[in-house]
């Protein structure tokens, strides 16, 4: 007996941001899998497809949006059940990738949760993992499967081309950030700073800006990282860049985190306008900020996908910067 060898796509979303990967699955001409999702009375979480995926090419978009915990968790019972499903093959598709900030020990006696992270995905039954701007790239290497990490970079470098014109300065929020806002520089022709900030190493989300190093007087400032959490980096660097003569500050992020007190201290802050990615839900709180601007990286995650589901090289669609 001799079959023919079919592919099949599908495409199924965990609770953390299903109106992106509607968005996706929209793009590449599908429906998304039925999944049936519920809690037990103790918080455990219940997942059941309403459908056959074996043999299927199979594709769980979830973002790590709050309660993180839950949605982590949540992704890998999904990834569980479709292993054991049979699906031929399944990709972890992570707009953004939880515990990527502990990527390294900066004190005695931490963990690298970021690794951790990677070698769940992959006991759980994940064959592939695909993420957006990491928070570092070295995170690629602590999964032993493959890893492709997209970047917002041109969609974002588009967007300033469109709405920004004269002396435009590309500021790294601290000295880590100044490889990618020179790759940003790249793309629109413009200067580059940095600003040196020292901060605690025994206290999260609080920092203390110092000094910063270009030319940014009587120029407009973007102030480029890969996530916005709880903003007090990016605030404390917009105040000093104003200080310093600039004529605007923006801020550019892939991610929205926007913790609380993030919305609180961007309402007062000397920023025209706070430029991130639907990578995830936008907090109910943050979404009357009059300088808030939205971009879809729908485009950007179905075109990997479709790569992807075709055996196709992802790299080529970013001209080699998604590294």
């Amino acid at each position: 007996m001799e079959l023919a060898s079919r592919k099949r796509l599908m495409v199924f979303s965990g609770s953390g941001n299903e109106p992106l990967a509607e968005e996706v699955a929209d793009i590449l001409g599908v429906r998304l899998g039925g999944v049936e999702r519920s809690i037990f009375a103790n918080g455990e979480i219940y997942v059941h497809y309403t459908e056959s995926v074996r043999g299927a090419d199979t594709f769980v978009i979830q973002s790590h949006t709050h309660p993180i915990n839950f949605h982590i968790m949540e992704q890998l019972i999904m990834i569980d059940a479709l292993m054991r499903a049979s699906a031929k093959r399944i990709t972890a598709v992570v707009p953004f990738y939880g515990y990527a900030r502990q990527d390294k020990k900066g004190r005695p006696r931490e963990p690298i949760s970021a690794r951790l992270m990677g070698d769940l995905f992959l006991q759980a039954g994940a064959d592939r993992i695909v993420s957006l701007d990491l928070h570092t790239g070295q995170i690629q290497g602590f999964v032993d499967a493959p890893f492709d990490h997209l970047t917002a970079i041109r969609l974002f470098a588009d967007y300033v081309e469109d709405t920004l014109q004269g002396p435009t300065t590309i500021v790294s929020p601290d000295a880590g950030r100044v490889k990618l806002a020179s790759r940003f520089a790249a793309h629109l022709d413009a200067r580059v700073a940095f600003v040196h900030k020292r901060r605690a190493a025994d206290v999260r989300n609080e920092m203390s800006t110092l000094w910063v190093v270009g030319d940014v007087e009587d120029r407009h400032c973007i102030i480029i990282d890969d996530m916005v959490d709880t903003a007090g980096t990016v605030v404390g660097a917009a105040e000093l860049l104003k200080e310093r003569g600039a004529l605007s500050v923006r801020v550019i992020a892939t991610h929205g985190v926007l913790s609380p007190p993030a919305v609180d201290r961007l309402k007062n802050a000397p920023i025209d306008e706070l430029v991130i990615t639907n990578s995830l839900p936008v907090p109910d709180d943050a979404s009357h900020l009059d300088s808030l601007t939205v971009l879809s990286i729908g485009p950007i995650l179905a075109g990997a996908m479709n790569a992807i589901f075709a055996d196709a090289s992802v790299s080529e669609i970013f001209q080699g910067e998604n590294i």
